[in-house]
């Protein structure tokens, strides 16, 4: 059962969306939901870490690599998505430095299912510990409907902060769309929680260059 009105969501959504149309920017705004936890040790707790496929998507501009093989090197060549293949990955020769300007540079990673096994061997941990560990797509999935997917996907991952923040939308999007996927993104993060709603600090939406709306 959410904590969180349907009434309290949709006035702090048009109150965002109001903010962001008074100042227009020169890019998308990204809706955030901003989290506080309480009652929760990062140290001796479970960090929980869970996905969750929003309705609406909520990261359009988010970039993709294909580290693939020749087949999904070739498809990923057909939809203008950058690519890597294996003797490419290979020249990284494990090093951190080029590893990590490799992660940096895109919001997510999809490979091929024979490259995915030889990542640690060839790129060591680095993608892992940025968070960017690729996504498995086998040869029967289309790699756009993948992307589409990941671009409706949020992560919820625990580190050692006790604050997380997710995109879950931006300014583009109808205030139902941002709602429900506000709604849902919050549903799905209490449920990864040990005691649920009593490890809820705080609840924020915001966009990029806006104000935080409580909600919470």
């Amino acid at each position: 059962m959410s904590k969180v009105s349907s009434a309290t969501l949709s006035e702090a959504v048009k109150k965002l969306l109001d903010g962001s149309t008074e100042k227009k920017r020169g890019f998308l705004e990204t809706v955030e939901l901003q989290i506080g936890l309480k009652n929760y040790d990062p140290q001796k707790d479970k960090r929980f870490s869970g996905s969750v496929k929003l309705p609406a998507v909520c990261k359009p501009r988010a970039k993709f690599c294909m580290l693939g093989d020749q087949l999904h090197c070739d498809e990923a060549a057909k939809i203008n998505l950058d690519f890597k293949d294996v003797e490419t990955l290979k020249k990284f020769n494990k090093n951190k430095k080029l590893v990590k300007k490799m992660a940096a540079s895109y919001d997510g990673f999809l490979a091929s299912e024979s490259v995915i096994r030889q990542i640690p061997r060839l790129l060591g941990p680095g993608l892992n510990k940025a968070g960017k560990f690729p996504s498995l797509v086998s040869h029967n999935e289309n790699i756009e409907d993948k992307i589409q997917t990941l671009r409706c996907t949020v992560k919820f991952q625990l580190k050692k902060a006790l604050c997380l923040a997710v995109a879950v939308g931006h300014i583009e999007q109808t205030p139902i769309e941002i709602q429900l996927n506000v709604q849902l993104a919050i549903n799905f993060l209490v449920s990864l929680l040990k005691k649920n709603w009593q490890n809820v600090r705080s609840l924020y939406i915001k966009t990029t260059m806006g104000k935080p709306v409580r909600i919470y």
